[in-house]
């Protein structure tokens, strides 16, 4: 896929989608099915104008250990107005073009800007990789500093970044107190790092988990943030984030401060230095795997044009 469609491309496809109007506030919602076994299935459909599309994903806990993919799945694009099928895609593939598009499209306009920055990323598995080569995309780094459970896979993330960026290492969740990006794409289910330790002017992107019950930021640092959403019916429904310090009481739901949408259309201030850090919490929605979905059906068509 990344031959057709870069994460600037497909970043791109998602601001075209909502400068056209799409609310994501009316989006279908996710459906879950848990599966015997400990794994989920996940059902995401989503239409426009001229396009419709379902993704089928299944989220596999302890495929890892089998040596098989976390993530799986298909998606079907249709025509809008026949509902013909048009293309067949790799489920997990799109997940991992459109989550790092979803971020790299918000950090367009949350992240600092005019000098190279120093980004801390959680994680050494696909989104990792994903990630990184978005920020890329959006922002000149100065160095790159990778935070894993596994030793090994997080030097690997290391050495591939070092190809990329001026400098990087591997190192620990104490390193968010020097960083101006801070991006969370992991499993994990408990916060990752000390948020009060994070810089007030820093971007903090959390893409790991749609559970309500799981997060990655813990509620220091959700508290003093400035808090941006895909949509406030999704958040508010399952970023963990969000909702286990609104359960304990440290914040109320009108703590969001924008959404995508508010951000592309410029509906929020421009960017500068901030009293607080910014942070983008993602819960992946149906409507962006239809924008990426098109984006690279499009482009297949035009490349095979040509």
């Amino acid at each position: 896929m990344a031959a057709l469609l870069t994460p600037a491309g497909a970043a791109d496809a998602l601001a075209a989608a909502l400068l056209g109007g799409l609310d994501p506030e009316g989006c279908p919602q996710r459906s879950a099915l848990a599966v015997p076994g400990g794994g989920e299935l996940l059902l995401m459909p989503a239409a426009s104008a001229s396009y419709a599309g379902v993704k089928i994903a299944g989220v596999a806990p302890g495929n890892p250990a089998r040596g098989l993919p976390r993530i799986t799945g298909s998606y079907l694009l249709l025509d809008g107005p026949t509902l013909r099928p048009l293309a067949l895609l790799d489920g997990a593939a799109l997940t991992a073009l459109r989550t790092p598009a979803v971020s790299a499209l918000a950090l367009r306009h949350l992240a600092p800007a005019g000098r190279p920055l120093r980004l801390v990323i959680f994680g050494s598995g696909p989104q990792a990789y994903g990630h990184l080569e978005a920020v890329l995309a959006v922002r000149e780094l100065a160095e790159v500093v990778v935070v894993a459970r596994n030793p090994e896979r997080a030097e690997r993330l290391a050495a591939h970044a070092r190809t990329l960026a001026p400098a990087a290492r591997t190192g620990t969740a104490k390193d968010v107190a020097d960083a101006d990006l801070v991006v969370c794409c992991t499993t994990a289910r408990e916060p990752l790092f000390d948020g009060s330790l994070v810089a007030p002017g820093a971007t903090v992107v959390a893409v790991g988990s749609h559970e309500p019950t799981a997060r990655e930021t813990d509620t220091a640092l959700v508290r003093r943030a400035a808090v941006y959403v895909e949509s406030r019916a999704a958040a508010l429904r399952e970023a963990g984030d969000l909702l286990v310090p609104e359960a304990e009481g440290a914040i109320g739901p009108g703590h969001i401060t924008g959404t995508l949408a508010d951000l592309v259309a410029g509906r929020m201030p421009p960017g500068g230095p901030r009293s607080c850090p910014q942070l983008f919490k993602s819960v992946g929605m149906a409507w962006e795997d239809l924008a990426v979905a098109v984006a690279l059906f499009e482009a297949a068509g035009a490349s095979s044009a040509t």
